[in-house]
């Protein structure tokens, strides 16, 4: 089978399937596994699928996007290990900002006992800041209901009176070539800008995100750190060599 044939027939079977493994590649081929591997690296590299461990996976619509209520019930113990890793990385003293979000949501219970200030553009996130009394600044602007985020122009112009010690990113993609990605441009906007008003970003992101790429850039890799619960250990070099992982373990 040659090699056009052969990635046809990959990203057919995924298309058919969402989830593929490697030795389902290599028995329907008749491929070595070493060549279906090296198939797999070029689709990734053309954004035509992603790797997951152990097989390839169908990458998600580019501007297809979950409601907060979809993604609250999602990877909720990931989520919550990495959101975990996230809050013990803010200090005393520090001024952050807190993306919208349902990871970002659930640093809260773990930053209570903590004097900070936090920034945030999260509608759902006022009430849990509030009831943790932590000092907390509204970002103004237009509140899309779908994902409870406050974007727009307003929130743009609100973001630049400030500076923070740490920004705390949620995204839709962490992509090696990509970078970071959301499905809306102007969700996008906010979250490039509180990123470069930050002295250090994070980007929190589980592994159902890695390698995923959505419509609206937001960065570059280098420019935040990744908080992560899993990544492939074949890809986890070629992220470290664009910038700080952090992979957080059971």
């Amino acid at each position: 089978m040659l090699t056009p044939e052969r990635q046809h027939k990959i990203l057919e079977l995924i298309k058919q399937n969402d989830v593929v493994k490697l030795q389902e590649l290599v028995d329907i081929t008749g491929a070595s596994e070493s060549t279906i591997r090296r198939d797999l690296s070029q689709l990734e590299e053309e954004n035509k699928l992603k790797r997951v461990h152990g097989g390839a996976a169908r990458l998600h619509q580019k501007g297809a996007e979950p409601s907060i209520q979809e993604k609250s019930s999602q990877n909720l113990e990931a989520k919550n290990r990495i959101a975990v890793a996230a809050a013990n990385l803010v200090e005393e003293g520090d001024c952050i900002f807190l993306d919208a979000g349902t990871t970002t949501y659930q640093m809260i219970n773990h930053l209570a006992t903590k004097k900070i200030t936090v920034v945030t553009n999260g509608f759902a996130h006022i009430q849990a800041l509030m009831e943790q009394d932590i000092p907390t600044y509204i970002v103004g602007g237009y509140m899309k209901n779908k994902t409870g985020a406050i974007i727009g122009k307003k929130a743009t112009e609100s973001i630049e009176a400030y500076n923070f010690d740490k920004a705390f990113i949620g995204t839709n993609g962490v992509h090696l070539t990509s970078g970071y990605t959301t499905p809306d441009p102007e969700e996008a906007a906010v979250k490039s800008l509180a990123m470069k008003h930050a002295q250090q970003a994070y980007v929190l992101a589980d592994d159902s995100k890695i390698n995923e790429v959505t419509f609206a850039k937001v960065g570059i890799l280098k420019e935040a750190t990744i908080i992560t619960n899993y990544c492939d250990p074949e890809l986890l070099p070629a992220f470290e060599e664009k910038t700080s992982v952090m992979v957080v373990s059971k």
